[in-house]
């Protein structure tokens, strides 16, 4: 981190704090978004997924007796610093860190390793060191408390506190709770909170883990949002690697040798295995397939798949053509096209093949197969950014097939656009400023939490629904108005002047933004331990599907 930054960091952490009006503005419209910090918050989807985690074995525990959900809100699990972690809120971290990972990885699980049919504490991450999935979480969630007592440590001593808006938001969460320990047949949300966390949870002790988690989040989001970049840092930035920040648009096509293998010897157990010789015909013929569609004939994407689909290997083919990828970041280009595709020299219609290689442990490379790569464009991303203000009128009712998707009737449709109408002409017929419509919105919006007048600031192309996507980038004027239809239902969209800063800019600034926050994060737990104490109430046995049984 230079100077500058370390200097601004200082300065962020002994800010003034800012009105509850700009508070509000700057979460919901500004929204920047910190990845290189893992931290456990307390967000509705982490709620909603415990429920089908069976603690203790696969088995959802009855509410223990007073006596014993006392003794664990004393047990100490572990220690943070000067802090004591109770075991009760140990669990909170540890079957939160189980439900984010899961998250993550869904039905995926399987690749990590993890078979979310058995205990956790039952199967075996790293064979030489014996470590247990269990432990990976153990070790997960004590990182996640070093973090959030760290951060909450810097917030206590340099004045920071929640501002309203943040207590709203905790108090929904704890409205959420209540709400789904109806839906789910329990007879009190206590009941609930002990099954999903385990003896001793319950509703106190629960919004004191969310209000730390959240305390942490939030001071964390107001260091980052007090930072800046002067024009000569985003440059030296972008300078160092400018690839970093391009997109590109081509189309492929992957021609394996395998597909030109010959003869081979097939053992016993019907494996085939073929020998130096049909090995390198294999690779030598998948090169001249390659290369006979590079030729000066296909000059479009349309010319190059009929190509790609007269192939001799693709006779059978039910259909064969290139895959298109329309702006793709650097990082994602396969390794064998990246230095062909990012040339500063490439022009629209570039046709070439390119091996791809494997290489072994003793450092012998072979070809695996061709890429054969049709350049379409290249995105500086360079364009500003848009700023709107809106007012939805959403779709109500809807109909839910077995799929979980939902949609409206022409009735519940004409429903929500007669409501978007009238909500138009109240505006028209008013003084119709910006102002006034920002009042409507915080009145009227079924979006948003009606402080942010409607406002969504800083937006880049396809962060939005398609419809909402092409309105702002059409080219309106600011003062501009009109209504139109998302998935949602009908927006009254009201253009602003663009932002003074481009996508490319904005993407700069946060991997500026990342690498800051990082090291700012990684600085205040450098001297921070955690303590084992007593962990015999930690959840090891736990599995993710309800499926399991003991």
């Amino acid at each position: 981190m230079s100077a500058s930054s370390k200097k601004k960091l200082r300065n962020a952490a002994k800010a003034e704090q800012l009105t509850e009006k700009q508070l509000a503005e700057q979460t919901e419209a500004k929204k920047l978004k910190i990845f290189t910090i893992v931290m456990v918050a307390a967000v509705a989807l982490m709620v909603v997924f415990a429920i089908g985690v069976g603690v203790y074995n696969g088995v959802i525990v009855p509410q223990q007796a007073k006596k014993e959900a006392e003794a664990m809100r004393s047990t100490v699990a572990v220690t943070v610093g000067d802090h004591e972690v109770s075991a009760v809120e140990y669990n909170c971290f540890y079957v939160d860190a189980v439900s984010n990972f899961y998250s993550q990885v869904g039905s995926y699980a399987s690749l990590y390793g993890l078979d979310v049919t058995k205990a956790l504490d039952q199967q075996v991450v790293d064979e030489e060191t014996g470590k247990t999935w269990a432990d990976e979480f153990k070790t997960s969630a004590e990182n996640n408390i070093k973090s959030v007592y760290a951060i909450c440590d810097e917030a206590e001593a340099n004045g920071f506190t929640l501002s309203e808006a943040d207590k709203t938001t905790i108090e929904s969460q704890m409205t959420s709770l209540a709400l789904n320990a109806l839906q789910y047949g329990y007879a009190n949300v206590d009941d609930y909170l002990t099954a999903m966390y385990g003896t001793g949870a319950n509703q106190q002790t629960v919004r004191a883990y969310f209000e730390k988690c959240y305390t942490a989040s939030m001071y964390q989001n107001s260091v980052a949002e007090a930072i800046e970049y002067t024009d000569a840092e985003i440059q030296a930035k972008d300078d160092a690697d400018p690839n970093a920040y391009t997109f590109f648009s081509y189309n492929s096509y992957y021609m394996s040798t395998s597909k030109f293998l010959e003869g081979g010897t097939e053992n016993e157990d019907g494996t085939k295995t073929y020998s130096d010789a049909e090995k390198a015909a294999a690779i030598a013929a998948a090169e001249a397939a390659a290369q006979s569609l590079v030729t000066e004939e296909i000059t479009s994407i349309e010319a190059l798949d009929a190509a790609i689909a007269a192939l001799e290997i693709n006779a059978e083919a039910a259909s064969a053509a290139s895959t298109p990828y329309t702006d793709s970041s650097y990082t994602y280009l396969a390794s064998a096209i990246q230095s062909w595709v990012a040339d500063e020299s490439r022009q629209a219609g570039d046709l070439t093949y390119l091996p791809s290689t494997t290489t072994d442990a003793d450092g012998n490379t072979t070809v695996t197969g061709y890429y054969v790569v049709y350049f379409v464009a290249r995105n500086e991303n360079d364009y500003q950014l848009a700023n709107i203000r809106h007012i939805l009128a959403a779709f109500e009712g809807g109909t839910t097939d077995t799929n979980g998707n939902k949609t409206y009737s022409d009735e519940e449709k004409a429903a929500a656009r007669e409501k978007a109408e009238a909500i138009y002409e109240e505006w028209k017929n008013g003084e119709a400023t910006e102002d006034t419509f920002a009042a409507l919105a915080n009145e009227k919006s079924d979006d948003g939490d009606g402080t942010t007048g409607g406002l969504y600031t800083d937006v880049y192309k396809g962060q939005m629904v398609e419809s909402f996507n092409n309105w702002i980038f059409a080219g309106h004027t600011a003062g501009e108005t009109e209504i139109i239809e998302s998935e949602f239902g009908y927006h009254i969209m009201y253009a602003l002047d663009a932002s003074e800063q481009t996508y490319r800019e904005m993407m700069i600034k946060n991997t500026l933004l990342n690498e800051d926050i990082t090291e700012w994060h990684d600085d205040l737990v450098a001297d921070v331990t955690v303590t084992e104490k007593n962990m015999e109430h930690v959840p090891t046995g736990m599995v993710i599907s309800p499926a399991y049984s003991a």
